[in-house]
């Protein structure tokens, strides 16, 4: 059985059962493996690093709550608020990739953790969320990233 099913499992336990001494130290050390054996920075991904191209590609999930998703939102995204990715994760494919975010990245954060805890490798949180990708630039912050960096070398 891999480490990431351990922890989903763990993970998945609590919320059936009250939480014991001993629950705690089954989560923590299914937590602590998950740790160990993730990349850092495996799951964020920059608006910079994504080439406009290849946003159709993406599933990208808003998950902040429905309010705030029809004020605003990236074009294309679909509204699973944070608190309920876990419930609706059988919406998420596993085969494609996936981007996550919020105002600022604090919340998709936490989706995204418990998405990648349970299985979904395939997740990645947008560094700075619905925010920082406006002030990048959008789908185009990747060509302005390409273009800012030819500048600087040819100087």
């Amino acid at each position: 059985m891999n480490k990431p099913l351990i922890a989903a499992c763990a993970a998945l336990s609590l919320l059936t059962t009250p939480l014991h001494a001993d629950d705690n130290a089954a989560l923590a050390e299914a937590m602590e493996d998950y740790l160990a054996f993730t990349e850092y920075g495996s799951s964020v991904i920059l608006p910079e690093q994504i080439p406009a191209e290849d946003w159709p590609k993406i599933l990208v999930i808003d998950a902040r709550d429905a309010a705030q998703f029809e004020a605003d939102q990236i074009p294309g995204a679909v509204n699973i608020e944070w608190r309920q990715v876990v419930a609706q994760r059988d919406e998420i494919p596993r085969d494609q990739p996936v981007v996550i975010y919020c105002n600022t990245g604090s919340l998709s954060a936490q989706a995204g953790f418990a998405l990648r805890l349970l299985g979904w490798d395939n997740v990645r949180i947008l560094q700075d969320g619905l925010e920082g990708w406006k002030a990048k630039g959008g789908f185009e912050a990747n060509q302005r990233a390409v273009e800012s960096a030819e500048g600087a070398g040819a100087s």
